[in-house]
């Protein structure tokens, strides 16, 4: 089921709202000793249990949380159902902007909380969080992914979600110029956290020229520094003249605004939920000409090398899943000309395909 952005801000019920979207479940957490607090969502759990990871960031209230997390958790079940992976979608959002409370204790805390849904939710790394959160987290629950090497796990899934993105932005280019070489090809990245940074050696060395931003200027100097990558202001990103932009930071950056100032060919990145609106906008891409890759598709390769340690998959059983993105890209533009729907669209009818199948 489609939900427009003006629908959501103008719920004003979050029951209706969870109705609406048709999610399962949504917790709220407040720890008075540790300052932990926030939502984890659960959205659909008909093919497994929900995984996703522990989002934080400085929510300006928690409607926004909310928002946030259900937006989120939403597009995990439509990633997981469209690789072929057996797990449901669910995401936490922890509200905070103090660096120094996070402490081993809070994270633990963070932990009980996961174990009290019985296996339901199982977390995992995203904004804000790394294998060294998961090492505390993991002391309170087994019900975690994204687990340190040395404790058995297979370490941060940045890496591999870099790598499907980078299948999906081939196939796409494929469908916009008729070949995957990249060679020339002229790219924006938007944001260069861990995913993005992988992702710009993957286009650097595939001969891409590169443009890149960030608010992190640390990081920025970085990534140039060992890729070559030309950096270009935040808001100057829109306005370039290339190829291919890929959105690698928050959502919602391909808007009316920008789509109006986007001169690229293709929009294909990391970042989650990068339309603003995905009835509107899809369309606005469609009727520019501008080929979209759904994001919740060309970004799991985090979520599959997850479900590897959920499932004891063999690394040669993950990295068909992942590699199969590439194909997968190309069967929803197909299928996209085939319905006349955007990209996005025809990628979500895929993915309820197969959990309706699954519920019948």
């Amino acid at each position: 089921m489609s939900i427009t952005t003006a629908e959501i801000k103008a719920e004003s019920n979050v029951l209706g709202l969870m109705g609406q979207m048709e999610h399962e479940n949504l917790l709220f957490f407040n720890d008075k000793e540790t300052g932990l607090k926030g939502f984890i969502g659960i959205h659909d759990t008909t093919l497994g249990p929900s995984l996703g990871g522990c989002r934080i960031w400085n929510y300006k209230n928690e409607a926004d949380a909310v928002w946030d997390v259900l937006r989120l958790s939403r597009g995990m079940t439509f990633k997981s159902a469209i690789s072929g992976i057996n797990l449901g979608g669910g995401k936490a959002v922890i509200i905070s902007d103090n660096k120094e409370q996070r402490t081993e204790k809070y994270w633990k805390k963070f932990g009980e909380t996961v174990d009290t849904l019985g296996g339901k939710y199982i977390t995992a790394e995203d904004v804000g969080t790394s294998t060294q959160e998961i090492s505390y987290i993991m002391q309170k629950t087994l019900h975690v992914a994204g687990k340190p090497i040395e404790a058995g796990g297979t370490g941060d899934p940045s890496p591999f979600t870099a790598y499907g993105v980078f299948l999906g932005l081939k196939a796409s280019a494929k469908e916009a110029f008729g070949t995957d070489d990249l060679s020339g090809k002229k790219v924006a990245v938007q944001g260069i956290g861990h995913v993005g940074g992988y992702l710009v050696e993957h286009l650097t060395k595939a001969g891409a020229k590169v443009y890149i931003t960030d608010i992190n200027k640390e990081n920025l100097k970085k990534v140039a520094d060992a890729s070559g990558a030309q950096v270009v202001g935040t808001d100057e990103i829109y306005d370039l003249d290339v190829d291919i932009y890929s959105p690698c930071a928050l959502g919602a950056t391909v808007n009316t605004d920008t789509i109006g100032r986007l001169k690229c060919a293709v929009i294909a990145g990391a970042a989650n939920n990068q339309l603003a609106d995905e009835n509107v906008h899809g369309h606005m891409l469609m009727d520019k000409g501008i080929i979209y890759a759904p994001d919740f598709l060309i970004n799991a390769g985090g979520v599959i090398n997850c479900y590897r340690e959920v499932q004891n998959l063999t690394e040669n059983e993950t990295r068909k899943y992942i590699d199969d993105i590439y194909n997968k890209t190309l069967q929803i533009f197909a299928r996209a000309k085939e319905d006349k729907v955007p990209t996005q669209e025809a990628a979500i009818r895929i993915a309820m395909d197969r959990i309706n199948a699954a519920k019948k």
